[in-house]
């Protein structure tokens, strides 16, 4: 008697194999495209040696602070003034960081906000021009005082 056996091979067919690969690279593209959305951002230039210098021509004025309710009952901070040029060029951004800081002086907010931009429109030599910045997400630990604004960085035309 003479048993014959016969060995079958079982193959994965090649489209599950495609299918499976295209799985595992689009997980791992949104894996990467998840960790890329929670990097911080680069941190901002620091004023040129130019700039440094011109920020004397500046000069911040009229500079009030008030708070008020809004419609969606949140609190939101207002800081307007002036900014004048006093130098001999014409600015195309000027931006300033506004740091707010608890009762014992440790540092609560640092935000850093256009106050001349192309949108807003440049600031030409001897002119003078309202802003208004608003803020609506300051820490309940700020101690209520008007924060300390400092030019931040300075774009000529």
């Amino acid at each position: 008697m003479v048993v014959k056996t016969t060995t079958e091979q079982q193959s994965i067919p090649v489209a599950a194999l495609v299918v499976a690969l295209a799985v595992i690279l689009g997980a791992g593209f949104f894996l990467y495209l998840d960790r890329a959305s929670h990097r911080p951002p680069p941190p901002p230039a620091p004023l040129t040696a130019e700039a440094k210098a011109y920020v004397r021509n500046l000069q911040l004025v009229d500079v009030e602070m008030q708070k008020h309710e809004s419609y969606m009952k949140q609190a939101v901070v207002e800081i307007t003034g002036k900014i004048g040029n006093n130098g001999n060029r014409n600015l195309r951004v000027v931006e300033i960081n506004c740091v707010f800081y608890d009762p014992y002086g440790q540092l609560v907010l640092r935000e850093r906000v256009p106050i001349v931009s192309r949108k807003i429109g440049g600031l030409a030599p001897g002119e003078i021009k309202d802003f208004r910045l608003a803020f609506d997400s300051i820490p309940d630990s700020w101690n209520q005082a008007l924060p300390q604004l400092v030019i931040a960085q300075i774009v000529f035309e």
